[in-house]
């Protein structure tokens, strides 16, 4: 009977203990938040990452503190969105080009030359449609808490100097495995190939692919440029990171914790674009600096041709995020 008891006492211990983890309790009553992302430190996600944790710490006076795992310790991005899910990260932010699979409103920013500048991102994200897409993570057990900056994406490649479409015919560019940004490249003669970002700078090497596609940080700290000699500023998409955490974990604070939590996000988005828009400014000035790339810019006519023709991918944008997303989306761009 002692023994049986004694069993009893120690399953309900490691029950408590498992929630408490899951949960991130500690046992000083401190609540610690596991916040994991797949870029090295110094980058404008971790930047935000440090933002958001000094923020949470003095607003809550150290009763929640935020452990981050950076560089892809806790896995790349799928296995972060997944590990949200589950509740084994209790935090992430990830590109929103790889959240289309988990909720389909994100598919609507695959849609091309759709914003001037970073004033008009931040109208559309923070706006209504942005508001739409973070609602869209409630029924995949995670909740949205806003967008912090990845940038413009640009082209590189290793062939010519890109001022027209035509100059992107026959260029094998690497995208990443999404029917609509592979549609999007085909619309304007390239030969888009699905590839791993971690296989990425190899490929481009050895030859084996033309051309890719990112925001001018990733093209300086991934080293691009030593092996692309022409860069376009096309600006073609804007890419976002969107912060998650769990539902359950969201959901389980109190009124005034998630308060600390919400405020803490707000201060960090504004100043992790800040951050994010510095990293950019040094990107492109150490690229110029090496000398090994040539830097040119399309032109608003340039711009207004590749849109005409990627605007083919519309009717599959529409059908992936659904009509009434795609509707209020292109409603917000073009509003401001």
């Amino acid at each position: 009977m002692k023994k049986t008891v004694l069993l009893i006492a120690v399953i309900c211990m490691l029950m408590v203990t498992a929630t408490v983890f899951a949960g991130g309790q500690q046992e000083d009553g401190v609540k610690t938040i596991r916040a994991g992302h797949g870029q090295p430190i110094g980058t404008g996600l971790h930047q935000g990452f440090v933002y958001f944790k000094e923020a949470l710490e003095a607003n809550s006076n150290g009763k929640m503190v935020v452990e981050i795992f950076d560089s892809g310790q806790l896995g790349g991005d799928r296995e972060l969105t997944e590990g949200v899910q589950l509740g084994n990260v209790t935090m992430t932010a990830v590109s929103a080009a790889n959240l289309g699979t988990f909720a389909k409103e994100f598919y609507v920013l695959d849609t091309y030359f759709m914003f001037r500048d970073r004033e008009h991102v931040y109208n559309v994200l923070d706006g209504a449609a942005g508001a739409m897409m973070l609602d869209g993570l409630t029924v995949k057990d995670m909740k949205g808490l806003g967008f912090w900056e990845n940038g413009f994406r640009h082209l590189t490649n290793s062939k010519r100097a890109v001022t027209e479409t035509a100059d992107m015919k026959g260029l094998k560019i690497r995208v990443p495995d999404n029917p609509v940004q592979i549609a999007a490249w085909n619309s304007v003669g390239a030969g888009p190939a699905p590839m791993a970002w971690g296989e990425l700078f190899t490929a481009l090497q050895q030859k084996a692919l033309d051309s890719q596609e990112s925001t001018l940080e990733s093209i300086q700290t991934m080293k691009f440029y030593e092996v692309q000699p022409y860069l376009t500023l096309s600006g073609h998409k804007y890419s976002p990171y969107v912060i998650l955490m769990g539902n359950a974990f969201y959901n389980e604070l109190t009124a005034e914790e998630k308060g600390w939590v919400d405020a803490a996000i707000l201060e960090s988005i504004d100043k992790q674009r800040v951050f994010a828009a510095a990293n950019e400014k040094k990107a492109i000035d150490a690229i110029a600096a090496s000398g090994k790339t040539e830097i040119g810019e399309l032109t608003d006519d340039a711009k207004m041709e590749f849109r005409g023709k990627m605007s083919s991918i519309y009717e599959m944008v529409e059908e992936k995020s659904g009509k009434e997303m795609f509707d209020l989306f292109v409603s917000e761009v073009d509003k401001y």
